[in-house]
């Protein structure tokens, strides 16, 4: 027998327990672990059983976590892959759990992490939960309101390396950086001119969620006379590296970006976007910036834009996504609700196709404050009506973007969907956070591990549960 096979035995807290190196790698001469013998059980069932097998709730995932960080890396990786949830598919998702913070729990803003954990912004706190989504802790900040929220995927200091949050407020001026560890403020970024004091003032209206450790990041500002540009920051000096995008704010082409997102696929190019609803509709601006140049590669306005023969004049966007691994822009139309889709790589005056399918009801009640939010090949829009996903039935070519066949879904029932409209979407990991209209906390849609099973066993689209018809509707594209 190999060593990797090699059995051993282990005395833990008096209980003993027989297993091989490979399921417990642990040192060779370790014989006795003054651990919990009931916890040490639970690591070692999940240790034995591979993710896929794994259909029931598992209780204290937090705990047993912590109690891996006693032997190793390799064991904490290999159960924090069986901690998680099934790869996140629409429509077969379901509503796992609602994460209430203690206080005030109406959630302003929202940050998710890659590993499936989260951040939330009530009032002026933080609260942050884990991969396992155990409460981890709060932070009260010096904010009345968090409008804009993310996290450093990593922050250097004095050699180690921090969770930190990055906060932005409609009421108060500057960025501000706050260590979730300690519960400190770590600084303040401002924008500043010498020529013009008053954008000393200017708050924080969108961050562009960190690409990875080593990336800047880009925040919009606008200052009380409305205007408005775009700051390259470096994380780790909190130093103003670059000022991208200035612009006047006095029309609605140049107003402040409410959604900014870093493309370092397409050559760090930043993708903007603003829009405001009237009462003649919606109208709003896309724009690409070169951050070397502070050159626009590309820009549209809606409605018109540069097409103005365009058979959908008036039907502006609600609200739009760029997704830099797609090489797609998804937006949501607000008079017509229809999701369009444009290549990143092929942009001109008219670059969108339409996903549409022969449901009369595709768009019901239009797009009116309905979003958009584009994760893992598959693009969620909320509605008034409920919370729809479009996922790709089959593999089209890598330079096609939104070519072949897609199916569209409600994920969440009548019931859910009455219970108010979503507001804030954003996914993580293999989970999908909502916040909706008039409900406190932050509902999270994930997977089934029973779904998970029935993949692993080649049933996968005998349960669908997201659709309301009780079948997928099959799509193209016009």
């Amino acid at each position: 027998m190999e060593t990797e096979q090699r059995r051993v035995e282990v005395n833990v807290g008096g209980r003993h327990f027989e297993t091989t190196t490979q399921t417990l790698p642990i040192l060779p001469n370790t014989t006795f672990l003054d651990r919990d013998p009931s916890l040490f059980s639970d690591l070692l069932s999940l240790l034995r059983s591979p993710s896929s097998s794994i259909t029931s709730p598992i209780p204290n995932p937090s705990r047993l976590i912590q109690e891996a960080s006693h032997y190793g890396l390799p064991i904490q990786s290999h159960l924090r892959s069986a901690l998680s949830p099934p790869p996140l598919l629409g429509f077969d998702a379901s509503l796992s759990t609602t994460l209430l913070p203690a206080s005030d729990p109406f959630t302003t803003a929202l940050s998710a992490a890659p590993d499936g954990s989260v951040c939330l912004a009530h009032a002026g706190v933080i609260s942050s939960y884990d991969s396992t989504l155990a409460y981890s802790r709060s932070l009260r900040t010096h904010l009345d309101r968090i409008s804009s929220l993310s996290r450093l995927p990593c922050f250097l200091s004095h050699d180690s390396l921090l969770p930190v949050a990055v906060a932005g407020s409609l009421d108060h001026p500057g960025l501000h950086l706050y260590d979730l560890a300690k519960g400190a403020h770590l600084g303040t970024v401002f924008w500043s001119d010498p020529s013009d004091t008053r954008l000393y003032k200017a708050w924080v209206t969108a961050i562009a969620p960190p690409s990875s450790a080593s990336s800047p990041l880009f925040v919009a500002f606008e200052a009380a006379h409305r205007e408005n540009c775009i700051l390259c920051v470096d994380p780790t000096t909190l130093q103003v590296t670059r000022e991208i995008g200035r612009q006047s704010g006095i029309a609605a082409k140049s107003a402040a970006p409410n959604r900014v997102v870093h493309l370092p696929e397409l050559g760090g190019l930043v993708f903007m976007s603003s829009v405001s609803a009237g009462a003649f509709g919606y109208s709003g601006y896309m724009r690409l910036w070169d951050p070397r140049s502070d050159d626009p590669v590309w820009e549209t306005s809606e409605p018109g834009g540069r097409s103005r023969n365009s058979s959908r004049f008036g039907d502006s966007f609600a609200d739009v996504d760029a997704n830099g691994e797609q090489m797609a822009l998804y937006k949501v139309c607000w008079k017509s609700g229809d999701v369009g889709v444009a290549d990143l790589r092929k942009l001109g005056d008219d670059p969108w196709i339409y996903l549409s399918d022969s449901d009369a009801a595709a768009g019901a009640g239009g797009g009116v404050s309905s979003i958009v939010h584009c994760y893992k090949g598959q693009v969620f829009v909320g509605r008034q009506s409920g919370v729809e996903v479009w996922s790709r039935l089959d593999e089209a070519e890598p330079e096609s973007v939104g070519g072949g066949r897609w199916r569209r879904n409600w994920m969440d029932g009548e019931e859910e969907a009455k219970k108010g409209f979503v507001r804030r979407m954003e996914a993580g990991g293999d989970r999908l956070f909502l916040c909706r209209q008039g409900l406190d906390g932050v509902q999270v849609w994930q997977t089934s591990r029973s779904s998970r099973q029935a993949h692993s066993e080649g049933h996968w689209y005998q349960e669908i549960r997201g659709t309301r018809a009780g079948t997928p509707i099959f799509c193209i594209i016009q």
